[in-house]
């Protein structure tokens, strides 16, 4: 592997809100990612970073230099007994797609997750998103990952 393919996966900051949003933008627009229509500015990034940080992890992918791939966490459901489980997404910049920098973001995602006291990660995967498979832990398709054994001895999470 040669320096230029190096990625490096590590928490998202405030100035890296404009690049998040031209790449979630990407998914809008190609329509293989999520069911939103109305492209992020990055004021709305800044805002979901800034609503979201301490509790729930965001994570940006580098590659020579440049956010290429991030994922973020967020409010599962609102009732209580869901605290210890979020809803997840990860999104690739369109030339780095299919090179492995989704998989270290939700490998990072689901790292920080876990440190963070979260039971499981739910997400909804478009079928069309070809990539998505080979991201996800054995390269299979789900819904979410049980991250640690549940707090309730007798009802464990599948």
């Amino acid at each position: 592997m040669t320096a230029q393919q190096v990625a490096m996966a590590r928490d998202a900051r405030h100035e890296d809100a404009a690049t998040i949003a031209r790449i979630y933008n990407q998914g809008i627009e190609d329509r293989i990612a999520t069911f939103e229509t109305e492209p992020r500015t990055t004021a709305d990034i800044e805002r979901l970073l800034a609503e979201r940080a301490g509790r729930y992890p965001a994570i940006v992918v580098v590659r020579e230099g440049e956010v290429v791939a991030w994922a973020s966490a967020g409010v599962y459901r609102a009732r209580p007994c869901y605290d210890p489980i979020a809803e997840h997404s990860v999104y690739v910049e369109r030339a780095h797609r299919g090179t492995g920098v989704g998989r270290l973001a939700l490998q990072a995602l689901m790292a920080d997750a876990e440190a963070g006291g979260f039971l499981k990660l739910i997400s909804r995967i478009f079928p069309e998103n070809e990539a998505q498979p080979g991201a996800t832990p054995q390269g299979r398709l789900s819904r979410g990952w049980r991250l640690q054994p549940s707090r309730q001895a007798g009802r464990g999470m599948a």
